[in-house]
């Protein structure tokens, strides 16, 4: 009996919620954000220290992404840095393999995976990237915020430190803080620089005269503003009005997606209640004490629903668990749950968007594994020599062409081109030495190719050329090589 009661309580509140739904009533909080006022002025947000089951997994992960952030540009594989991005000098390395502008397509490709993976992962869990595993939210909310905690204490305190006039002890306090502040952008500034141009260059400029490396210099100070502005100033309105992956929440999110989920069901009318207090207006589980509300590093109320700046660090569930058990009830009135396993008690991830999108990254993985698989170690450039077509000597045809070849190993190589076909085509170096690669480097020579004229069939022949280097065949390229049009020929082809 008392098992009907409840479904039929449910259903009453699911007819209520989805009325209020179609009439508007309650959605006015869409309108606004809550860190920014009705003149448009910036509100500050305070939120109080979080904790729980939830907040010691966040810190866990934190050590871990956070250790790997710092370790990242002395990690070597094979010798070679785990990432580097190289952008001035054009230079990539991923996991120990580099690559060059040349592989804009495998980059192009890698990026397009990650994305996908990104839009997968959202559309299956919500915005939980950004809560666990965003660098912007794990130094914000596990660093600098944790630092605030520990100088200026919890939310409460630091509004009354805010409102109070400038004394001694606000002046230090503010003061230490802002200092450790700017030492951990300065740090930050060194290991984002140490990801662009390696560990060895950062640490040159670090020990070196600001006069040897203005333009290290420079990035370093600009580095280090920037990281100093947005975790002491500017904060949650990166996550909220700049990332632009918080936009494509709308479109990526549906009543299938798992996010961090107010069971308004459950929770809704509000009613103060105490613990083991019984009501007969059968009230919900929320006592709408409002911690959930407090505790949140964007301001937002999540008993709302799903909204834009929920980043889904999860603060609320910890806050809320903690006074359900104090009340006597059960935990998970906010908890990770999709829109449908709310209101029908069924969690069903796999849906037609699950499926393309996972579509979409088998097969862009696909790509890019073949693309790694057959890749080669050299890329030759052949094209003929500007301003010259061919040259006939003793009824045989030559072209002149300059080939470039670029190194992608860490290793110089010595190469050796030749002809494949046609069969009694024939090359030479201009200056007869031996092509050495220096090793990320690249070299240039002039050839000639050359056919008996009686063997050439076409205006345009296409020679098929091998680069081999230790007997091994690297590549294969094309040139096209071009011969005199005379009318015996043409007649012949006709």
């Amino acid at each position: 009996m008392e098992g009907e009661i409840r479904i039929d309580l449910r259903k009453e509140r699911l007819a209520k919620s989805l009325a209020n739904i179609e009439a508007g009533t309650g959605e006015e909080f869409r309108d606004t954000i809550a860190t920014v006022d009705a003149a448009g002025k910036r509100l500050w947000i305070y939120p109080k220290k979080p904790s729980g089951r939830l907040h010691q997994w966040r810190i866990a992960v934190t050590v871990v992404l956070l250790s790997l952030l710092f370790a990242g540009p002395f990690l070597k594989i094979g010798g070679q840095p785990l990432l580097l991005l190289n952008i001035f000098e054009r230079r990539f390395v991923i996991f120990g393999q580099a690559f060059w502008p040349q592989d804009f397509v495998l980059l192009a490709i890698t990026l397009i995976a990650f994305f996908a993976f990104i839009i997968l992962f959202t559309v299956v869990f919500g915005r939980i990237w950004c809560g666990w595993l965003c660098p912007q939210t794990l130094f914000m909310e596990m660093v600098f915020r944790k630092i605030e905690y520990l100088i200026e204490g919890d939310a409460a305190a630091q509004r009354r430190l805010a409102r109070e006039p400038w004394h001694w002890n606000k002046l230090g306090k503010k003061t230490l803080k802002h200092a450790i502040f700017l030492l951990i952008s300065i740090l930050i500034a060194h290991t984002v620089l140490a990801y662009i141009i390696g560990a060895k260059d950062t640490f040159a400029i670090i020990t070196q005269s600001p006069a040897l490396n203005p333009a290290g210099f420079i990035a370093m100070i600009s580095f280090t503003g920037i990281f100093y502005f947005v975790y002491a100033k500017f904060r949650e309105q990166a996550c909220i009005a700049v990332c632009p992956y918080g936009r494509l929440q709308g479109v990526l999110l549906g009543k299938e997606s798992i996010v961090v989920a107010y069971d308004w069901l459950r929770g809704e009318p509000r009613g103060h209640l105490k613990k083991n207090q019984v009501s007969a207006a059968n009230p919900g589980d929320c006592i709408d004490c409002k911690l959930c509300v407090h505790v949140c590093p964007t301001g937002i109320d999540i008993r709302n629903g799903t909204q834009m700046e929920c980043v889904n660090c999860t603060a609320c569930i910890d806050a809320c668990d903690d006074v359900m058990i104090k009340i006597g009830k059960p935990k998970g009135l906010i908890r990770f749950a999709s829109i449908n396993s709310i209101t029908d008690r069924i969690q069903n991830i796999v849906n037609l968007r699950v499926i393309g999108y996972s579509f979409l990254l088998v097969t862009l993985m696909s790509m890019l594994s073949f693309a790694l698989i057959t890749r080669s170690d050299v890329e030759t450039t052949i094209l003929k020599v500007p301003g010259t077509l061919y040259q006939r000597e003793g009824g045989v045809i030559s072209n002149l062409y300059n080939v470039e070849f670029i190194n992608k190993t860490f290793d110089g190589l010595k190469l050796e081109i030749k002809v494949e076909s046609p069969a009694t085509a024939s090359l030479y170096k201009v200056d007869g030495k031996e092509i050495t690669v220096p090793a990320e480097g690249m070299a240039k020579g002039v050839y000639f190719i050359k056919i008996p004229e009686k063997d050439i069939t076409n205006a345009r022949t296409v020679v098929t050329l091998g680069i081999y280097s230790q007997g091994k065949k690297l590549e294969t390229v094309k040139a096209k090589f071009i011969r005199p049009v005379t009318k015996a020929s043409d007649a012949k082809r006709n």
